[in-house]
This record gives structure tokens, C-alpha cells and sequence, in this order.
């Protein structure tokens, strides 16, 4: 689920693996390993596609919803990433 959604956000961009990486400043490694689905993507992951690349994260998460958020998200960085663990947890994705 995640490994087609990371490939979808990199089509839809036109960005390679290196190019989203340098991005949101991770390894392309890391990419490389959550696209194959050895590894899961981390809060942080997340939180950064959301806040650099204004990827939605319930659609990330669950695949709800629009790809992209219609606007930047109004929040900082500690809400955001409260709101991405909210999501993550009642998808099951993290325990409670």
C-alpha cells in the first residue's frame, strides 16, 4: 500500500528516487526501501511529504481523499505530526 503510494506521489511529480530524497532530505536508500516494502515509512517520512510536497496525509495513510492537500496545512510542525500519528493510529498502522 505505501510502496505504490510513495511510487503514485513520484509519478504524479515527476521526481526520481534521488530527486524526492534530496526533497525531504532523507537517504534515497530509505525511499528505495519503503517502495519495495522491506522497510515502513516513518512519522518523520510523513510529516515531511506533507508539510515540503503538501501530500495529504490521510490519503497516504488510508488512500482517502485527494493526493494533494488544496492548501498549505496551517499548523506547525509539532501539530502536524500530532495529527499525522492520529491518522496513522486509527488506521491501525502504529498501536494506540
Amino acid at each position: 500500500m505505501f510502496e505504490e503510494r510513495i511510487k503514485e506521489i513520484r509519478a504524479e511529480l515527476g521526481l526520481s528516487v534521488a530527486k524526492l530524497a534530496d526533497k525531504i532530505e532523507i537517504p534515497a536508500r530509505t525511499i528505495t526501501g519503503y517502495e519495495r516494502g522491506e522497510r515502513t515509512p516513518s512519522i518523520e517520512f510523513l510529516a515531511n511529504l506533507s508539510t515540503i510536497l503538501n501530500v495529504n496525509a490521510n490519503w497516504f495513510v488510508s488512500g482517502n481523499g485527494d493526493m494533494f492537500n488544496n492548501k498549505q496545512p496551517s499548523v506547525n510542525n509539532d501539530e502536524l505530526e500530532q495529527k499525522v500519528v492520529e491518522v496513522m493510529k486509527k488506521y491501525g498502522i502504529i498501536e494506540k
